[in-house]
């Protein structure tokens, strides 16, 4: 685990305390012992050498990039020039829809996108390959090209309409994620969201997402691929019968009184249920080996197709509640029940850190939470996201560009300072930095932020 600076500033001041309590116990017919000094071995801090990603959302992006192969020219040129050197691109929103090759979903038509504070309708009317112009223009400039599927999504309704194939195709309908309501267990088709989650439980969503990911990794220049939304759609997904079905199976026993058993409607994540139902604990670990053997498959698949691609996932920082998606992003190593009271002593064997070659961390504390020990700081975050997956797999944290904005800066916070020491406190505590999202930094006029801190960062030695 990197240490903290503050970690780093007391062992120096420790360090003379040390020798003299070391030489005054020493007589003269002792010899001094042979040892290395503390520190005299440290590695060299080489942040130059550690990826910087800036994620561009599909929808936020659509009225730049649909059409425009130059915007894409353009701002990848500016995100080049301000010290990354890798773009996540999105090319599955949560419509479920594409914007790469695939016979197995039809292509994005349109998308919806906040324009000078009115949410309007962007169709794309391009026939060249979406995917395949950021690889194109991205390599030209020397980046590394990674693209992201929103993983067990498949439709969306705004206030612009209905997209994607839930909505499309109502014999799928039974592939939509059922939720523990107060009012009920209710399917998300008829329930107050937007972004339509499939089952993840389910072994035909299962294996229809793979076959996205498979042609996805057909693509022979593509670098990447992060799974985004690989998860539950929240605490109360997912309560289908065939969910029930799968549990029961795999706990060997029938739940009598469903869901209460597991949990009680209405429970919000962060207040578990007192006392814990008889079979809450079984169902987060339930959940969270889903999930894993889900990711493991999708990697084998996806590296039986292209051996030389990345396989990565974002995930958001918070581990302490991220029982609440289902998702054990920690190293199998991590005795997560040593730390956690939610947790069964299995838990700890569905962490899939180590069937990653890098891990997004979303470290989106706010503007004036950069550094710190704890989460809820973005220096935090990362540090924590490092002791949990314990070296099994490069983790790169950073912050979310919303909280960069004049109206969402706390007074007496310098937004240029926050930008740059988010840099600064994330990739030090990391093995990387990421930036959410790029339309952030363009609506702000934010680059020269960014650029200061890689900068800096580059330079420290």
């Amino acid at each position: 685990m990197v240490k903290s600076r503050f970690m780093s500033i007391i062992t120096l001041l420790a360090i003379p305390l040390i020798i003299a309590n070391l030489f005054s116990s020493c007589t003269k017919e002792e010899k001094t012992p042979e040892w290395e000094w503390p520190g005299e071995d440290k590695p060299v801090v080489d942040n130059a050498s550690k990826p910087k990603y800036i994620w561009i959302d599909a929808a936020a992006n659509f009225p730049d990039f649909a059409n425009s192969k130059e915007n894409i020219t353009r701002d990848l040129t500016i995100a080049k020039n301000s010290g990354f050197t890798h773009i996540v691109v999105d090319v599955r929103p949560t419509t479920g829809d594409v914007l790469f090759n695939t016979s197995m979903v039809e292509q994005v038509d349109f998308l919806g996108a906040w324009v000078g504070g009115t949410y309007q309708r962007y169709e794309r009317t391009a026939t060249w390959d979406y995917l395949q112009a950021f690889i194109d223009e991205g390599h030209k400039l020397g980046l590394k090209v990674y693209a992201a599927i929103n993983t067990f999504t498949g439709g969306n309704r705004t206030s612009l309409g209905t997209s994607g194939m839930l909505f499309r195709e109502p014999a799928k309908r039974g592939w939509a994620t059922e939720l523990n309501l107060p009012g009920g267990i209710t399917s998300i088709m008829d329930a107050d969201k937007n972004a339509k989650f499939f089952n993840p439980v389910r072994d035909d969503v299962q294996e229809y997402v793979i076959k996205i990911l498979e042609d996805l990794a057909r693509y022979p220049q593509l670098d990447g691929i992060v799974l985004d939304r690989g998860r539950f759609d929240g605490f109360e997904s997912d309560f289908s019968t065939y969910t029930r079905q799968k549990f029961e199976t795999y706990i060997g026993e029938t739940v009598q009184n469903f869901p209460n058993d597991i949990l009680p409607p209405g429970t919000k994540v962060g207040q578990l249920p007192n006392p814990l139902p008889k079979h809450f604990k079984k169902w987060l670990e339930f959940r969270v080996k889903v999930i894993h053997d889900f990711v493991v498959k999708a990697r084998t698949r996806v590296k039986a197709v292209n051996p030389e691609i990345d396989f990565g996932v974002y995930v958001g920082g918070w581990y302490s509640s991220y029982y609440d998606v289902g998702v054990n992003w920690a190293s199998p190593n991590y005795s997560t029940s040593a730390k956690y009271s939610w947790a069964t002593n299995d838990y700890k064997n569905f962490g899939y850190a180590d069937h990653m070659d890098f891990i997004l961390i979303g470290a989106y504390a706010a503007a004036d939470r950069v550094y710190g020990q704890s989460e809820w700081t973005m220096q935090g975050f990362t540090l924590k996201a490092k002791e949990v997956t314990m070296g099994a797999a490069p983790i790169s944290g950073g912050p979310d560009g919303n909280f960069f904005y004049p109206n969402q800066v706390p007074a007496g916070v310098n937004v240029g300072q926050a930008i740059a020491n988010s840099v600064d406190a994330c990739i030090n505590a990391g093995d990387g930095y990421f930036f959410f999202d790029m339309i952030h930094l363009k609506q702000n006029n934010q680059w020269q932020y960014v650029k200061a801190g890689i900068d800096a960062a580059n330079a420290k030695k």
